[in-house]
């Protein structure tokens, strides 16, 4: 297979080059200017869009086993391809949930074929009831790549100090939904102006926070590895900002809608349950210090929090919809808006966040553009204009904040395992 007309952005290249990628059996035979299919050779004019190596996104729900009316393995994994990504981290909060190793090894046999890389995320412990450690070193050996109760945090204090000791030995992270409940519960957004002027039940940042110091410190006094999930709220990322500068193995993740939203649109949408998610979206002040922390580096990777629900779950009154929202989508028109169009960051800085700081934090081999490897490539630009109808959603579901919404770039494809896949807007 021949690939014409790319840019490359890697770690060492800077995008300005146009060149072809020969690629044979699934690796990088040849890269150059100017090259000639051969014959029996498929070709494919990629007119000046960008490659790069493939994005990963290490916090989505694919729902299955269990939820498979949300979405499947097939299903989450077409949206992936469709917004670029080559790789995914999908979490524990299924039925069963992912606590033992034949439900790791399931998930990831649903996947082989696909041309996505699904890396399940197993328990902390057993159920995800907070109770007792599940068995870590056995879901390792299954392929987990990662420890999270996601969706519940890891609540009682001892059990997060074993699990993070447990994960030490094993050398992976704790990946924690940073909730203090009894501070946080019954909340149906963020608790400030706006929850008070619609009057709904708030959830405060301070819940987060709380959990988040805690976790720090539990860090800190076992030497493990805490992951702070979807980060939200500006005292959270000076927290883990304070952390990394004494040396605690703390890292994070921001959410593409959580550095692009706010609780206002809660009120501008007339209670649309679209914006309803956890952590809650919060205020302008709190989108600045998400932007912020990506900049000097105290945020280290984009992610989507991506949690499709059925549309019957999701058409009921605010209170009593589920949290959650599809992203997978829609990551990079966001994060090309709010980030590389403003010149917050670079393009190469943009693909630490994407492609090199996840795999980092999960001990994941990392893709290369170069002759000799693995071909795992993202194709992507940042100019065009496209508007995300229903049509163009390649998830199962459709509780998306931005359906209808005129969008600026656009994953144009991924080449991963053998398979080309180019997306068509519909």
């Amino acid at each position: 297979m021949l690939l014409k007309n790319v840019k490359p952005v890697s770690n060492t290249h800077k995008g300005k080059d146009t060149v072809d990628i020969r690629i044979e059996e699934g690796m990088i035979k040849e890269i150059g200017s100017g090259l000639k299919a051969v014959k029996g050779e498929e070709s494919h004019d990629l007119k000046g869009a960008y490659v790069s190596p493939g994005w990963m996104d290490m916090h989505v729900h694919l729902r299955e086993p269990g939820f498979e009316h949300k979405e499947t393995t097939k299903t989450g994994c077409d949206a992936a391809a469709f917004g670029g990504f080559t790789a995914v981290a999908c979490m524990p909060n299924t039925k069963p949930a992912t606590h033992t190793r034949d439900v790791v090894e399931y998930i990831i046999k649903k996947a082989e074929k696909l041309p996505v890389d699904v890396h399940p995320i197993a328990c902390v412990t057993k159920e995800r009831k907070g109770e007792s450690i599940a068995e870590m070193a056995d879901m390792k050996e299954g392929g987990a790549v990662a420890f999270s109760d996601d969706g519940d945090p890891v609540y009682d204090s001892q059990v997060m100090r074993v699990a993070l000791e447990y994960s030490s030995m094993l050398g992976m992270p704790i990946i924690n939904h940073e909730e203090d409940l009894a501070l946080s519960r019954p909340g149906h957004m963020n608790e400030g102006k706006v929850s008070t002027r619609l009057g709904l039940d708030g959830t405060p940042g301070i819940a987060e926070e709380v959990m988040i110091a805690r976790d720090i410190l539990l860090a800190e006094y076992t030497g493990g590895h805490i992951h702070v999930a979807h980060i939200s709220t500006k005292e959270g990322v000076d927290l883990v900002r304070q952390a990394k500068k004494k040396g605690i193995k703390v890292t994070t993740e921001v959410c593409a809608h959580h550095f692009d939203l706010t609780d206002e649109e809660i009120d501008r949408t007339n209670f649309n349950t679209n914006f309803k998610m956890h952590p809650p979206l919060r205020t302008q002040e709190d989108v600045d210090a998400m932007v912020e922390g990506l900049v000097d580096g105290t945020i280290d990777a984009i992610c989507t929090d991506h949690a499709p629900h059925a549309i019957e779950e999701k058409e009921v009154e605010f209170m009593y919809a589920p949290n959650g929202i599809i992203g997978l989508e829609t990551a990079w028109p966001i994060s090309n808006k709010r980030l590389f169009q403003t010149k917050k960051l670079d393009l190469q800085q943009l693909m630490d966040k994407l492609v090199y700081k996840p795999r980092e934090i999960l001990k994941l081999e990392i893709p290369e553009i170069k002759k000799g490897a693995t071909a795992n490539l993202t194709f992507f630009n940042t100019d065009e204009e496209w508007t995300f109808t229903p049509n163009n959603v390649r998830s199962k579901s459709k509780n998306s904040p931005y359906l209808n919404e005129k969008l600026t770039g656009r994953a144009v494809g991924i080449f991963n395992k053998g398979q080309l896949v180019l997306n068509e807007l519909r």
